[in-house]
C-alpha cells in the first residue's frame, strides 16, 4: 500500500470507493508484479489511473506529455482521457520496461494515440517546440530531475493547462527536514511550485501524494 503514511484501513478504503481499473489494467499490475518484483512500487496505484483520466477529460486535453513511463499504466489512463484525436508524448529512457507498455498500449487500443520517446527526458521536453501548447502532464520520474522538468513544462503549458507530479509526500517523510534519500529534492520541488506565482497547487493526500498544478 503506497500510503503508508496513513492508518492502513484508509487507503484500502479509498482505493475501494474510485472506478475500478478495467481487465487490461489489471493484467499489466500483474504482469508488472511479476516482471519488476520490488520495483512494482513505481506504478501508480489505481486510484491515482481513475484520478489521471478524470482530470484528463476535464481539461478537455489534446496534447499531454508524460515524464516517466515506466510499464504504461499511467500513460493508458492518461491517453484514455485525451480528446478525440488527442495525442499523448511518453517519455522513458529504458527499452525494457516501455517494451512492456508497448504491448499493452495495443491491448488498450491506443497505439494511435501514444507517440514514445525513448531519452533522457529533460532533452526531450526541451526539444519540444513553444508554439505548441501542452494540455496536460504527469511527472513521474527521478525526484533530483522534477524541477527542469517542470521549467521546460510550465514554459509550454496552455492556460488553464494542468501538471501532476507523483510521489510529493515520500510515504509521509516529506514533513520531516532530516530525512535523506529522495526527500530534500522533493521537498525543494514542493517549495519551488508553492511559490511559482504562474500557478495554483494542490498537494493531494493520495497514494504517494499527486500534486496538482494548474497553470493560470
Amino acid at each position: 500500500m503506497k500510503a503508508s503514511y496513513q492508518d492502513p484501513s484508509v487507503p484500502d478504503y479509498v482505493a475501494a470507493h474510485a472506478t475500478q481499473p478495467d481487465q487490461v489494467l489489471r493484467e499489466l499490475a500483474v504482469e508488472t508484479t511479476a516482471l519488476t518484483g520490488g520495483h512494482a512500487g513505481m506504478q501508480i496505484a489505481p486510484e491515482q489511473g481513475t484520478l489521471l483520466t478524470m482530470l484528463v477529460q476535464l481539461t478537455g486535453a489534446k496534447l499531454a506529455v508524460e515524464v516517466g513511463t515506466f510499464t504504461g499504466y499511467s500513460s493508458i489512463c492518461i491517453a484514455r482521457g485525451l480528446v478525440p484525436g488527442g495525442k499523448l508524448i511518453a517519455c522513458d529512457v529504458s527499452e525494457e520496461w516501455t517494451g512492456v507498455a508497448r504491448r499493452y498500449w495495443e491491448k488498450a487500443g491506443l497505439t494511435d494515440r501514444i507517440e514514445l520517446r525513448l531519452a533522457p527526458a529533460q532533452q526531450t521536453l526541451e526539444a519540444l517546440p513553444e508554439d505548441e501548447p501542452i494540455d496536460f502532464a504527469f511527472i513521474d520520474a527521478d525526484k533530483p530531475g522534477y524541477p527542469g522538468y517542470y521549467h521546460e513544462l510550465i514554459d509550454r503549458l496552455a492556460p488553464g493547462g494542468l501538471i501532476c507530479a507523483d510521489n510529493t509526500l515520500q510515504g509521509g517523510r516529506i514533513a520531516d527536514a532530516e530525512a535523506g534519500g529522495n526527500v530534500p529534492a522533493m521537498r525543494a520541488f514542493n517549495d519551488l511550485v508553492s511559490a511559482d506565482p504562474q500557478v495554483d497547487s494542490v498537494l493531494l493526500p493520495i497514494a504517494d501524494g499527486l500534486t496538482l498544478i494548474r497553470k493560470r
